[in-house]
């Protein structure tokens, strides 16, 4: 350590060796100078300590001898596995995320979403559902949170999810009101794909390009037929395009997504659904499945005379067709829920029909206008011409047809494809429903997307005619046989179900014990004892889920679709009365059974006919009660006494089936 004003250095310091008597002089001089250049920590510390007291050496290295054993170098090998094992993770991890987003569509992508929000929304209903939820403000708010998660789910995967959407929001009335609601939007339409992922499932099921398929031109081209680019609808799997073809037949064709092909196995997997609606849903994205129960419903129209003139179903184009592209006949007509397009004003031609009516020819799009728009807006063409002559020069007219007319024409179809048939179109929702008119000024009835359909084998078609039938005339022994038959334990409960209206003629023995049970508390206590309650209704109902017919659910989804329908055109025909009548002729009509059967049954068919006069007076003393100004009509009634029923099982049935 140096002392710069002295320039001494302490180990020079201490080898002057000062005389420690001397006060005066040189010496007792420097001996202040000394003192005072010192640092006073380095004082108060002790000089001492920092003085070196032995003889200056200078620093001479240690012999290699001398120095201890190297110690080995730190590798850090557990640090280094770990950063490996992350990287390799990583690596295959986007690896197999660019796979499935090339090869497989996002199938995994989408799989891992819905895991994971299965386990968000099952923790979040473990942990909430309670009377007070500790992490949410009541049960209504846990229920439109996860509604909201769920519906989000769906859109975003879309896809087999949409459609499985759809097919819950139909079903949606044994879910709580927050779900009923969200589900209503699944309706809407699905965005389309490009033009040019249609040309590859062309090409890779046919082997064709449009042009070479189709013998259509996309320039023009004189003695070519035309087809739109642009798709017309876009649902969940598919989307439909319009052409006309050399011949002048115009056709919709309907394409797969390119995707779905990949995602279905994964989707339906991930679903882990019970084997028969897994069945189902594959089949409908099966285009040849769609087409062979297309001409099956063709062939059992035009053989039952009291419909061949009603109903109309499209001719399909079976060489223009595979299990993803499905050429049918174009519709021209007008959707059921247009109400008011339905009845407006006929402004047409006396004795004409509407265009395409019965398989008419449509009249040919002007080939220089098509030519314009071909040049002029080549990615949005629309060239099918507009055919609306018939709601005359203001446009404000309208088909002119009774919506009674085609509700019933609706019931019958229906209920000859349940009772009679055993081939039930089980997705008749507005969308898949055209109204065209006659020349006779009678509505036909068009009925298309034939993807989803359940068979119904004779033995359980005949239990269910029977089933309907008694439930019009009240005999609960035969209704009690027939459904502990099929493993239900309480008959009066799965026949108010059935007819969506309460059935009276029952014990209800089910609903009046749940009720005994329902304490009436505050609110959110209550809300949470619905749907306590609603499982044990369920469980009180159905016994044995072996026995149970599967088909029920898609037959239970067809009558509710159809209830929907009746009640949105308000009511017009007694739909119980329709279906019970069917129920009972099929079993004088059906070809399965023998002539003796036959003929018992012809003299029960006429009894039942009286007793269906009941049934007329209380619809036609509901028709009387809106003639006077009641809003409410007959369907309205059965579903809100059904509201109350439902009630006392935990169910809310809040909201209408068309919603949205």
């Amino acid at each position: 350590m140096m002392i710069p004003e002295l320039g001494l250095c302490i180990h020079c310091l201490k080898r002057l060796q000062l005389p420690s008597s001397t006060n005066t002089g040189p010496s007792a001089l420097l001996k202040r100078r000394i003192s005072r250049s010192l640092e006073p920590s380095l004082l108060s510390r002790g000089s001492r300590r920092y003085i070196q007291s032995q003889e200056f050496k200078p620093f001479v290295p240690p012999s290699p001898a001398s120095l201890p054993k190297a110690a080995p170098p730190k590798t850090y090998r557990r640090t280094r596995r770990w950063i490996r094992r992350l990287l390799y993770l990583a690596l295959g991890l986007g690896a197999a995320y660019e796979v499935d987003q090339r090869f497989l569509y996002a199938s995994l992508t989408r799989s891992a979403r819905t895991f994971w929000l299965g386990l968000l929304v099952a923790t979040d209903y473990k942990i909430n559902f309670r009377p007070h939820p500790p992490l949410a403000e009541s049960i209504q708010a846990l229920h439109n949170r996860n509604a909201e998660r769920l519906f989000d789910l769906l859109r975003t995967n879309g896809g087999l999810y949409l459609k499985m959407g759809q097919a819950i929001a139909m079903q949606s009335a044994i879910l709580p009101p927050e779900f009923q609601k969200m589900f209503s939007k699944m309706f809407d339409d699905a965005p389309q794909n490009d033009w040019k992922d249609a040309e590859k499932v062309i090409l890779e099921d046919f082997g064709k390009t449009p042009e070479e398929l189709f013998g259509v031109s996309f320039t023009g081209e004189p003695g070519k037929g035309v087809m739109e680019r642009t798709a017309r609808a876009s649902a969940s799997v598919a989307q439909v395009h319009w052409a006309r073809l050399a011949n002048g037949e115009e056709v919709a064709i309907k394409f797969q997504k390119r995707e779905i092909a990949q995602q279905v196995g994964w989707d339906l997997w991930t679903f882990n659904l019970v084997p028969y609606i897994s069945e189902r849903l594959l089949l409908e994205t099966d285009f040849v499945n769609e087409a062979d129960n297309a001409e099956r419903m063709a062939k059992l129209v035009a053989g039952e005379a009291r419909l061949r003139d009603r109903v109309y179903i499209p001719k399909v184009y079976r060489e223009l067709s595979s299990k993803r592209i499905m050429t049918a006949e174009w519709i021209e007509g007008v959707r059921l829920w247009d109400k008011d397009t339905l009845t407006r004003p006929w402004h047409g031609r006396w004795r004409e029909g509407s265009p395409g009516c019965h398989g008419a020819p449509l009249n040919p799009p002007d080939r220089q206008t098509v030519a314009e728009i071909i040049r002029d807006h080549p990615s949005k063409e629309h060239l099918k011409p507009n055919r609306d002559w018939w709601k005359g020069h203001n446009g404000k007219g309208g088909l002119g047809v009774s919506l009674k007319d085609c509700m019933q024409t609706m019931v019958d179809l229906f209920s000859a494809q349940m009772f009679l048939w055993g081939w039930c179109h089980c997705d008749p929702h507005p969308g898949n429903i055209f109204i065209r008119r006659l020349p006779s000024g009678k509505p036909e009835l068009v009925l298309i997307d034939h993807g989803l359909y359940v068979h119904m084998e004779p033995e359980f078609r005949h239990q269910y005619s029977l089933f309907w039938k008694s439930l019009m005339t009240f005999d609960n022994k035969t209704i009690g046989d027939i459904v502990r038959s099929w493993g239900i334990n309480n008959p009066d409960v799965f026949a108010s179900a059935t007819l969506m209206r309460p059935y009276t003629g029952g014990d209800n023995s089910t609903s009046a014990g749940i009720k005994r049970t329902m304490s009436v508390k505050e609110q959110q206590k209550r809300h949470y004892e619905m749907q306590q309650q609603m499982r044990k209704g369920i469980r009180e109902v159905l016994g044995d889920e072996k026995k149970w017919p599967r088909e029920l659910i898609f037959i239970g989804r067809n009558m509710r679709i159809v209830q929907g329908n009746n009640q949105y055109l308000g009511a017009p025909v007694n739909r119980i009365k329709i279906m019970g009548s069917w129920a009972s002729r099929s079993l004088v009509d059906s070809p399965d059974l023998s002539y003796r059967e036959r003929f018992m049954n012809f003299g029960r068919h006429l009894l039942f006919k009286f007793v269906l006069f009941s049934s007329d007076v209380v619809f036609y003393s509901s028709k009387v009660a809106q003639f006077f100004g009641r809003k409410k009509n007959l369907e309205d009634d059965m579903e809100a006494s059904m509201k109350k029923v439902a009630g006392d099982m935990g169910f809310e049935l809040n909201h209408n089936v068309f919603d949205g």
